[in-house]
């Protein structure tokens, strides 16, 4: 862990010394080509200027840069600026002026003639032109050979950085290409990227903290406050850096100034809140008091801000922020102590965050609230990528983190699944066990039954046939026939497919067409195909075969026919069957009751008819 602490912390030191020196360098290098050769950019930095505070005016020598609020102690005014050059010949190609800090408003002229106007001179504490750097196009007629004259005209407003930077004349290519674009890419392009980088963070922070949601014990949904102290920074100073964008404010400037401080002071309040619940110091109820701080550090400053503004003293909210900075930095000395007694990656990561906000924002303060310099650009605006970077990490940490748990978490359950499965599995095995023990037993009990109910009966009819000495042979053969038959049907019953009749109808004929022939009836076969019966089970299967053998026995029996008819089809789902004979007929009113009791067992229709010659018994279900 310390090693990857270590290699992290040289990752941010590396990226904050490269950009130093490529600030540094890019100043340095616009340096050097403002000052090159006589036919090239020249950079204006001597001339006079008339001021005019108070209804006082003042002429005299000035050496640019011009930093008025320094100058003149915040107080507004008009000045004009005469910067005079000299050229050895009138040039031949467009030249342009570069000016990479001037405001509020201004209006500049060349030789007399007027080249660009920005803002109304007449009014004050309106647009705001300071926030950009200017390229100028200038006319090569209108430039002459030996003495020019550059003259700008500018209105200053109290706090808002009014002043003039040097500036640079030339040829167009090498002064737009070279120096306005460069400058405009670091200052108004740079604004535009900051802006829409602290949104995406703070949008993605937002969405975190409004559904990342966790139930405690008591129901009670508790949200991770690091999400709303970035998501709150990020939309604070997108505000903040927006104004570096906007010439023409929405508000007027007392209000929309106080505004602009207020985000200012709302983005360092809600970073430090953000460390304040990553170092875990929202769960100690001793470390409650230091919210107080942080919030004073906001009230203050719109107080400070609002004051400044209405005196036009810019002193007040110079003073206000030195005590913010001391604030800031010392709540952060706290921070950076308690990351290094109990080191992490995530502390460290906004610990050098906020480091290097603190040490830009004590530059920002000596460089452009106390030194004279003008033009110069802040440096705290480009802190908040550090903010956002180490969020973004912070959240990709704990998304694979939170990844890894849930999928050791849906491992354990799998495995818990597939134990629950091998024991259903086992379970379900004895429980198919146990039900095909008792398939067997229920199977034994109803083939016992069979037997007793019919060939014990009729083995009962021919031992009684037998005791009473009255019975012919022929009456007793058929009576042990009758049960053989039985007995016969028994054992096809538990082959028989459930539902399928035809199956049913061809043992039956295998089984009784040689006793019908023995006995000399003459059988008669009709029967259709038909398809399976679904409301048929194996028990309604057995009804059906034992109705049927008994119809037929009793044609064998008591008919004395010499013609037996079976047949038997389908119409839709119904299944009609019919035996037919041509004995001598029976009283149809007095059905036998075995018939009945089956038919009704299998929900089938049973209508019998009966006449000399002709009796029919027809079953009708499906």
């Amino acid at each position: 862990m310390l090693t990857r602490l270590r290699s992290l912390l040289s990752l941010w030191l590396a990226v904050l010394v490269a950009g130093a020196a490529s600030m540094g360098g890019a100043a340095a290098a616009e340096t050097a080509r403002a000052v090159q050769a006589a036919d090239g950019p020249i950079e204006l930095r001597r001339g006079t200027v008339t001021t005019s505070v108070d209804g006082v005016t003042r002429t005299g020598p000035v050496e640019l840069s011009y930093h008025w609020d320094r100058q003149h102690r915040g107080q507004p005014g008009l000045a004009s600026f005469d910067l005079p050059f000299t050229l050895a010949a009138a040039p031949e190609t467009p030249w342009g002026i570069f000016i990479p800090r001037v405001g509020n408003v201004f209006e500049v002229q060349l030789n007399g003639a007027l080249l660009q106007v920005y803002g109304d001179l007449g009014v004050g504490n309106d647009a705001d032109y300071a926030k950009a750097p200017i390229y100028v196009p200038v006319p090569g007629r209108l430039l002459k050979a030996g003495e020019n004259n550059l003259q700008i005209r500018l209105r200053a407003d109290s706090a808002r950085r009014a002043g003039l930077s040097r500036v640079v004349v030339g040829p167009a290519t090498p002064v737009r290409t070279e120096l306005f674009e460069s400058a405009y890419a670091w200052r108004f392009t740079g604004s535009v990227l900051l802006t829409a980088f602290s949104l995406v963070v703070g949008s993605i922070a937002l969405a975190l903290w409004l559904t990342q949601v966790d139930t405690g014990a008591v129901g009670r949904h508790r949200r991770d406050g690091i999400y709303f102290w970035a998501a709150l920074a990020e939309f604070c100073w997108a505000i903040r850096v927006a104004d570096g964008v906007i010439a023409e404010p929405p508000l007027p400037w007392v209000p929309w100034g106080v505004l602009m401080a207020a985000c200012y002071a709302g983005w360092a309040a809600s970073a430090m809140m953000f460390c304040y619940h990553l170092a875990g110091w929202a769960r100690n109820s001793r470390l409650q008091w230091l919210r107080w701080p942080l919030a004073a550090v906001v009230a203050g400053t719109v107080a400070a801000s609002a004051l400044a503004l209405h005196r036009e003293q810019p002193v007040w909210l110079t003073g206000w922020l030195a005590i913010e900075i001391v604030v800031i930095g010392v709540f952060v000395g706290g921070f950076l102590v308690a990351t290094v007694r109990r080191p992490n990656a995530e502390q460290m990561l906004v610990a050098i965050a906020a480091l290097v906000t603190v040490a830009f924002g004590v530059r920002d303060w000596l460089v452009i609230r106390l030194s004279d310099a003008y033009g110069e650009t802040t440096w705290v605006r480009y802190s908040s990528i550090f903010f956002g970077i180490a969020l973004l990490l912070i959240v990709l940490r704990r998304f694979h983190a939170v990844s890894t748990q849930a999928r050791g978490w849906v491992a354990a359950l799998a495995e818990r699944v597939a134990q629950r499965e091998r024991e259903l599995a086992l379970t379900y095995a004895e429980l198919e066990q146990v039900a095909r023990d008792q398939a067997r037993t229920h199977e034994r009990e109803r083939i016992l039954r069979d037997m007793h109910d019919g060939v014990g009966s009729h083995i009962s009819s021919a031992i009684r046939q037998l005791q009473s000495g009255q019975t012919s042979d022929e009456e007793l053969l058929r009576t042990l026939r009758d049960s053989l038959d039985q007995l016969k049907l028994s054992i096809d019953s538990i082959h028989l497919p459930p539902g399928d009749v035809g199956a049913l109808l061809a043992a039956l004929r295998y089984r009784l067409e040689p006793r019908l022939a023995a006995a000399g009836i003459e059988f008669e076969w009709a029967v259709d195909e038909i398809g399976p019966v679904e409301l048929l089970d194996a028990h309604a299967m057995r009804q059906l075969q034992f109705l049927l053998f008994e119809a037929i026995s009793n044609v064998l029996q008591h008919a004395q026919a010499n013609v037996l008819r079976i047949e038997a089809d389908m119409q839709g789902d119904t299944v009609r069957l019919r035996v037919i004979d041509n004995g001598r007929g029976f009283d149809a009113s007095q059905v036998p009751r075995a018939l009945l009791e089956r038919a009704g067992a299998i929900g089938a229709v049973l209508a019998v008819e009966s006449r000399p010659g002709r009796t029919v018994v027809q079953l009708g279900f499906g």
